[in-house]
């Protein structure tokens, strides 16, 4: 790129004091450009440099190889797993369980090589631990939810279940009674952006009451920590988007900020713009012919877009800048969508 670009000014005319004047520029751009580079290698090396001491435990693959007999044992080390409001009875019927067997396999022929999960998964909190020194590394443990997508990561301070047949991929049989747009996201590649949802919102207070522009920052918070803490995946993955539909949001980021702003949506508190904008849903709805062809949560992407603007143009650390004000953000964002 830079070659192209390079090439590009040393192509055009002019006198000898402009060559120079240009190469000159060129000289310091370059510079610049490599202590970035510089900057961001030392980061990259002090990031991999650290030991989360990481160990994911298989529940799920325990259990499925379980007999009966070894059900005390599984309970003592997984108690919080076993509710005591369920006799023993209940885990052995489930041990022998055809549905629970057709699970087993069906987690097993997609992750029965979890290395390149496992390996994000750690990169991940390394890069936690990296941005947050204070961070404890809990235990992490695979589980089978019976296919429940709305609990597909559980996040507390000391453990951490992620359910693999939550995972199996979205064209998956078990998903065939799904909406497309809830099967979207259904896919091994989505583990990581999960959790590291599940973490963002535990550093976000979202207030009760809210206005359009806070709901769309409150996300747009939570996506850049998506940039800090898993930039090793792509932005469309980030946000939980197809790559055609990522490519959709920028292409109409300018139409639709028009949109919001032509229609003065920022600052109301009509709870009926989550549902057009925010939430999770098949499309959202500007109530024009153009709606089926975008994205749902197209507020979460601007809000994202305001804040990556105001990380560029402000000094502010990413931790002062969780706790600002939507307002106070937005005014100093210097905003300006793409066209």
């Amino acid at each position: 790129m830079i070659r192209i670009w390079l090439n590009s000014i040393l192509k055009i005319e002019n006198s000898p004091f402009q060559i120079r004047y240009t190469l000159k520029m060129v000289f310091f751009i370059l510079v610049l450009f490599s202590l970035s580079c510089d900057d961001s290698s030392k980061t990259d090396k002090q990031i991999l440099a650290i030991d989360v001491g990481l160990n994911i435990e298989r529940f799920d693959k325990l259990f499925a190889s379980s007999n009966p007999t070894e059900l005390p044992s599984l309970k003592q080390k997984y108690p919080f797993l076993f509710s005591s409001r369920f006799s023993d009875s209940i885990w052995i019927n489930r041990m022998k369980d055809p549905i629970q067997s057709l699970l087993n396999n069906a987690v097993d022929s997609v992750f029965n090589d979890f290395k390149q999960t496992e390996s994000e998964i750690n990169l991940f909190y390394q890069h936690l631990k990296y941005y947050n020194k204070s961070i404890s590394i809990p235990r992490v443990i695979t589980v089978l939810s019976d296919v429940d997508y709305r609990n597909k990561v559980v996040v507390t301070d000391t453990i951490v279940l992620i359910a693999l047949d939550t995972y199996l991929g979205k064209d998956h049989e078990f998903y065939t009674s799904f909406y497309e747009y809830k099967k979207q996201n259904l896919n091994p590649t989505q583990i990581v952006p999960d959790l590291a949802s599940s973490y963002a919102e535990q550093f976000i207070y979202q207030p009760k009451k809210t206005t359009f522009l806070d709901q769309m920052i409150y996300f747009g918070k939570q996506l850049y920590l998506k940039d800090l803490w898993i930039p090793f995946k792509t932005n469309s993955e980030k946000i939980g988007y197809s790559e055609s539909q990522y490519k959709w949001s920028e292409s109409n980021e300018f139409y639709v900020w028009q949109y919001f702003i032509e229609n003065e949506l920022l600052y109301l508190t009509d709870r009926k713009l989550l549902d057009r904008f925010i939430l999770s849903a098949p499309f959202s709805q500007f109530n024009l012919e153009l709606d089926r062809e975008s994205p749902g949560r197209i507020g979460q992407y601007i809000g994202w877009q305001i804040i990556k603007s105001y990380m560029e143009n402000n000094s502010t650390t990413y931790l002062d800048m969780l706790l600002m004000d939507p307002q106070d953000i937005f005014n100093n964002a210097k905003f300006k969508p793409k066209k």
